[in-house]
Order: C-alpha cells, then structure tokens, then sequence
C-alpha cells in the first residue's frame, strides 16, 4: 500500500490543546486509530515531528501520514456531476436508475463505481466509501468519504443527525396541511419482499414536511422534507400512508406521468460541519434528470 498524507489547520477553537487531546476529542478520531499513528511516528507538528503533549497554537499546521487502502470496488466510467470535493470527502449528485452501491463486490454499475473511476482518473487512490444511501430512482446528494481515516467520523456525524438533509417531493393530490410531521413505525411487508409498510412492531421512524405549492391543474403538492431517522424507503412508506403517494411511485400507490416515469424524489440540500476543518459545507443539487418540477 502507498503512502498519504492529510493537513489540518488549528483553528482557534482547537488551540491550546495537545495533539493527543485535539485528536480524540476535538476531531474526535478513535482511539485504535490514534494509538496507530502513535506508534507508527504518523504525525508531525508544523512539518516536523513533536511530542504529543506538545501545545497546539491557532494556525498550526498537523499533518497526519497514513497507509492508503486500497479501493473496495470496482472502477466504472459513469456520467454524474460532482458538487463538492476536498482531500477528505466529496458529495455526488446521483442520477436515477442507478444503486448507490453494489450488492456483491464484481458488479460495476452502480454510483460507488463511478466515484472510484473518477477519482483514479484524477490520479487518486480511488478509495470511496458512501456515508450515507439514496434508492435506486432517487436522485440527488451522497457524501463519499475519500479515505478511511474520516469515514468513522463521518459516520458518527450521521449516527448523531449532524448530516442534515432536505428532499423535495412531488405527490398526488393537495395535501391540506401547510406543514406537519409523520410518526409512524417501519417495518418489512410479509407480503412484499420488496416493500416496507408502516407497522406497530417496526423502527422508530420521523418526517418533516412543508408545502411549498399546490398545483390545481394537476392535482399535484410539492413537498419539502426533511427526516429525523433514516429507514428505507421511509419518505416514499410515509407519504403513502398519509394518502398522497409520490408521483411515479408505483410501487407505492403512485401513478406514472409522461415527465415521471419514476418517484419524483430528489435529495437537493445537504449540510453539516466538516469534521476536520470545521467549515460549514452547505451544498444544493440541481435534478440531474432536469425533470420539470412542479
């Protein structure tokens, strides 16, 4: 395996800690993954090795080396658009038809492929992981973490809700209420391998909604929303349940339109705090499929 190598700038907020205490509970890494780089001699202070007791000052400059993994899956040449992209972690607007990631490790069509393929062709390692997931016919934002080391704290990110995430949807019908929230557990279909359901015995499962316009001419509401858990096919159970299944979702009660031929579901904000530089990153996601919307 080659060599890498990241840089974190100390910001103020991080200043006059040691390295050992920003590691662990600044940029919160694990505590296996500190111990390594102890022992392999992994970080150096303003371009020099130090002591991990060492006090750090605002605008010190840590640069952590480490082994890079090799790239779990299989490279493919794909047509997506990248929106955001740094040395740690890059957020991809995913077009429809395609899986976010492959069910078994040959296959090669799916999203993570593509951001492999992307990658390499830049001169990376073409290590990807996606943080988070969207269906197969949702379109719209995917963070990847771009190496190991920030995929747990990308993930912890996730686990505390500190991703926040917005969808715009299409439905059928007006929905009478400007806002409000479903609560209603998930569970798996007895009856449909394929399908969840709402169910007493299933996950705890949040959505926010707000109406953002009702149009007459096609009895159709345009919806935002926003989840505080993140079930499969959560957005998709919900608004069934509530009588206003998505446009083109025929697998829940929608109805296919000649402009949708598939859910009108699109995952066009994304937000949270970079773990490691601490800058806000807020990106917005054009429809990859340039569907007219409402």
């Amino acid at each position: 395996m080659s060599q890498s190598s990241f840089t974190i700038t100390v910001s103020a907020q991080t200043a006059g800690k040691s390295i050992e205490e920003a590691l662990r509970s600044e940029w919160n890494f694990g505590k296996k993954q500190i111990h390594l780089w102890r022992m392999n001699k992994a970080i150096d202070l303003n371009g020099q090795l130090t002591e991990w007791k060492a006090v750090l000052t605002q605008g010190d400059l840590v640069t952590i080396r480490f082994e890079e993994e090799p790239p779990t899956y299989l490279p493919a040449k794909m047509n997506f658009s990248v929106l955001y992209e740094d040395d740690h972690l890059l957020i991809a607007n995913k077009p429809p038809h395609i899986d976010t990631h492959p069910n078994h490790p040959d296959a090669s069509d799916t999203l993570v492929n593509g951001v492999v393929h992307y990658l390499q062709q830049k001169g990376e390692n073409g290590y990807a992981q996606p943080i988070h997931r969207l269906d197969r016919d949702t379109t719209g934002t995917i963070v990847f973490a771009k190496h190991a080391a920030i995929k747990p704290l990308l993930d912890r990110a996730l686990e505390d809700r500190l991703i926040k995430r917005v969808y715009w949807a299409l439905v059928h019908g007006n929905v009478s209420e400007t806002s409000g929230t479903i609560n209603k557990p998930i569970g798996n279909d007895r009856h449909h391998n394929s399908r969840k359901r709402v169910s007493p015995g299933g996950q705890k499962a949040v959505t926010h909604f707000r109406k953002i316009q009702f149009n007459p001419n096609l009895q159709t509401s345009w919806l935002e929303l926003e989840l505080d858990t993140g079930r499969t096919h959560q957005i998709r159970v919900h608004l069934d349940s509530i009588g206003h299944p998505l446009v083109g979702d025929t697998l829940y009660g929608g109805k296919q339109t000649p402009l949708h031929q598939f859910q009108a579901l699109h995952a066009v904000k994304i937000s949270f705090v970079h773990p490691l530089t601490s800058e806000t990153i807020f990106v917005e996601a054009p429809d990859p499929n340039k569907r007219p919307r409402f």
